[in-house]
């Protein structure tokens, strides 16, 4: 073997030694993130109000706000504001194909008997509309408090958008509670499970979201200065 064969094998070795210790790091920074992850959403799925354990403010907000997804929070909705705890209630996130009228049939509900006091907003498409669209229509009435009715998997990042959008507002976490959720021993029900895990991706994806977009914000309010 010559000399130059020695300093080549060396080097390869080098390079090789190299390239494990760097696969190790890799795979170490992966394993924490994977703990981090699980951990995270472990955190996120028993932060998810429960029937038995979460105790809903009692007192009127100007209004009432339901994001769509089922008769279930539209049903609760037009029973608070039938309840006096609201001036007016307003549906966020209604299809343009869908007038006062169909909506209120759905949940069984005399249009006569409400029809005065519902609004409804058509332009929002996911939770970050629904709280830009809420927003203008509390600003429209005057209003500066509300009463939030989502289902009880979607009301944290529901919380997180229109907190973000409003501030200012006082916003009290009215949730309801889908059969279909079976929020104890979430992780043994494949359909609670696969909800939630999305659920958490959309919640990190909100938070980062709303991070950038206030950090943004400060940097051209320092530039300005």
């Amino acid at each position: 073997m010559t000399m130059g064969d020695d300093v080549t094998q060396k080097a390869r070795a080098r390079a090789g030694s190299a390239m494990l210790r760097s696969g190790r790091r890799g795979l170490a920074i992966l394993g924490v993130l994977v703990i981090a992850w699980m951990a995270g959403l472990v955190w996120f799925a028993n932060r998810i109000p429960s029937p038995d354990g979460t105790v809903v403010p009692q007192e009127a907000t100007d209004a009432v706000v339901v994001l769509t997804g089922g008769p279930l929070r539209l049903k609760a909705g037009l029973e608070l504001l039938e309840a006096g705890k609201a001036k007016k209630l307003f549906v966020s996130g209604v299809s343009r194909h869908v007038d006062l009228s169909e909506l209120l049939r759905t949940a069984q509900t005399s249009p006569s008997a409400v029809a005065c006091c519902v609004a409804l907003g058509h332009e929002a498409t996911d939770t970050a509309g629904n709280a830009a669209e809420t927003r203008l229509w509390m600003e429209h009435e005057g209003f500066h408090s509300l009463r939030l009715v989502t289902a009880n998997y979607h009301m944290q990042r529901s919380l997180l958008e229109f907190r973000y959008a409003m501030p200012d507002m006082t916003i009290v976490p009215n949730p309801v509670y889908p059969d279909s959720f079976k929020r104890s021993h979430w992780w043994a029900w494949p359909g609670t499970l696969a909800l939630i895990v999305t659920e958490y991706q959309k919640y990190l994806a909100a938070a980062g979201r709303a991070w950038l977009l206030t950090e943004s914000h400060d940097l051209k309010d320092k530039a300005g200065h």
